[in-house]
């Protein structure tokens, strides 16, 4: 259930990722770090849905992670310059932190499964 709840989140996080990219003007290199880390939440959170090993699913799990908190970085500076209104904002981070929680979550799981191993 949870695994599902989080691919459900994370694609939610790419979709929303790439029709906030496209609705900004201009080609910046924020939009293009945002569309970048959003997506890769979502692609390694799916590609942790069939892992060679726990250890596979853990390492999805730790990148994903970490470009969460990328997403977080680039909408923070994109918010900062305007190019984002406060609720977009507090929409996607909120969103991002949910999403990270979870992963964390998932890792002390995971890694307490393979220090039992």
């Amino acid at each position: 259930m949870a695994k599902n709840l989080l691919l459900q989140y994370s694609q939610e996080l790419a979709t929303k990722g790439e029709c906030l990219c496209k609705s900004i003007k201009g080609n910046s290199n924020t939009v293009f770090q945002l569309r970048k880390s959003s997506s890769s939440v979502f692609a390694n959170i799916s590609e942790a849905q069939y892992p060679q090993s726990l250890a596979d699913m853990l390492s999805k799990f730790k990148i994903a992670r970490k470009e969460c908190a990328e997403t977080e970085s680039w909408l923070k500076v994109l918010y900062n310059t305007s190019a984002i209104d406060e609720s977009t904002f507090k929409d996607l981070r909120n969103l991002c932190g949910r999403i990270r929680r979870m992963l964390t979550s998932s890792c002390i799981t995971i890694e307490g499964k393979i220090e039992k191993k």
